[in-house]
């Protein structure tokens, strides 16, 4: 497999054509409108193989909220594999080159999955506090996603306490 990385902006229409096929298709047709727009305005790490886009990851930008701080976090969306090529590693090194973007843009890593043992393997963390949303000026609490977030923290985020309340700005579709 082939891994590229290009920005949402650099990417030929083609190609992010055949990104929306494969992320469509590996959610059984559960990838909405709202999921799309939230996997671009980043950057894309492709994995192709014989010229067929086989693997995705995403990171996008977003602020989200650590207790009483703001952080520059790479969001994780996106991330799919070809039903034919899973369990072969590729979404492994997808999520690999991900985290080299997040090192090298952003204060730490965030993403929402009920798929915590692929993310634990590659160094990620379970969150442990409370969710909210941000909206409005207000903190509107989103007690069904305290499961799912998950961090990858490093160097400007090693002291991040797993227990603190996070939250995300309010978005369309899915908030976190």
């Amino acid at each position: 497999m082939q891994i590229q990385v290009v920005t949402t902006d650099e990417a030929p229409a083609a190609l992010l054509a055949e990104v929306h096929v494969l992320l469509t298709d590996s959610f059984g047709g559960r990838f909405s409108d709202d999921d799309w727009q939230h996997t671009v305005g980043g950057w894309h790490v492709i994995g192709s193989d014989a010229g067929a886009v086989v693997s995705h990851a995403a990171v996008v930008a977003r602020s989200i909220g650590v207790g009483a701080h703001i952080l520059s976090a790479g969001y994780v969306e996106g991330v799919a594999t070809h039903p034919d090529r899973q369990r072969q590693g590729l979404g492994a090194r997808v999520m690999t080159e991900a985290a080299v973007i997040i090192r090298r843009q952003f204060a730490f890593g965030v993403l929402s999955t009920s798929s915590h043992g692929f993310y634990l393997r590659l160094g990620w963390e379970r969150w442990q506090g409370p969710t909210f949303v941000r909206t409005g000026g207000q903190l509107v609490r989103t007690e069904e996603e305290d499961d799912g977030i998950m961090v990858l923290r490093f160097r400007p985020s090693q002291g991040v306490d797993l227990t603190d309340p996070i939250s995300c700005d309010r978005r369309s579709g899915d908030d976190w």
